[in-house]
């Protein structure tokens, strides 16, 4: 089994941040190996408040997992900080051969804002260089690459360094989510997928860490994607209320294989 480091934010309400990247990781055959980079207070509805781990706390908990335990991938999600943002950075470049998906956390669901204009420049200029894929989604890669338009948005980020970049669909009011995929020659590949009515809490972490479990078990790059996402929408599918805002994926419900993928 497949360890894959995982560094993000603890969500108490079990939809999004280290407990969503478990399940998912867990459901799709490999094991989860998480760093803490910050505590949140937080409901199925917003984040109220966002308290990054000290720098310090979160370099001993990578010296410590790392000197342990070999990893085939590292998932990133919230980060907390531009200072965090800088240990992670540091830490990857150690670790060149090990792909790394990032799925970038600017803001939450309800709105609350969580992350700084230093922790933005450090994503455009450090962590996009770094990442093998990188798996915004539209309103988010608009923020990183000040651009509007999809294709613009992909291949600024692109030209900041990111290796492949996956932007998700899912925020406009269309009949089908569309999901693109663009690499250094430009758009690859494209998916459509079934809209499922409601909103949804920690789909993004869903995805990106259900990426990083087929990534890190040797699955070509394009059908590691797609069975993320057939994995995800599935969990999408089987969603349940369990807050009194956004609805919550069913990651355990997923059979290990991403489901049917055709």
């Amino acid at each position: 089994m497949k360890n894959i480091l995982v560094i993000g934010g603890h969500d108490p309400s079990g939809g999004a941040g280290i407990q969503a990247d478990i399940e998912a990781i867990a459901a799709n055959g490999c094991h989860a190996v998480t760093v803490i980079s910050a505590m949140t207070v937080q409901d199925t509805r917003d984040v109220f408040q966002m308290i990054p781990v000290q720098t310090s706390i979160l370099r001993r908990q990578l010296d410590v997992l790392l000197d342990d335990m070999p990893v085939a991938a590292v998932k990133i999600g919230l980060i907390g900080n531009a200072e965090n943002a800088r240990l992670i950075a540091r830490r990857l470049r150690r670790m060149p051969q090990i792909p790394v998906i990032v799925d970038p956390v600017l803001a939450a669901g309800g709105g609350s804002e969580l992350a700084t204009g230093a922790l933005l420049q450090f994503y455009r200029n450090e962590l996009l260089p770094l990442t093998t894929i990188f798996t915004p989604n539209l309103p988010e890669a608009q923020r990183l690459s000040e651009k509007s338009e999809v294709d613009s948005c992909a291949f600024s980020l692109l030209d900041k360094g990111a290796k492949n970049v996956l932007i998700t669909g899912g925020h406009e009011q269309d009949k089908a989510v569309v999901n693109r995929l663009y690499d250094s020659s430009g758009k690859v590949e494209e998916w459509e997928w079934q809209v499922f009515e409601g909103e949804f809490h920690g789909s993004g972490c869903t995805l990106a860490s259900a990426i990083a479990a087929f990534v890190a078990q040797q699955i070509p790059l394009k059908l590691a994607l797609r069975l993320a996402q057939a994995y995800t929408c599935d969990t999408l599918d089987n969603a349940l209320q369990l807050g009194k805002g956004q609805l919550i994926p069913l990651r355990v419900a997923g059979c290990g294989n991403g489901g049917d993928a055709e």
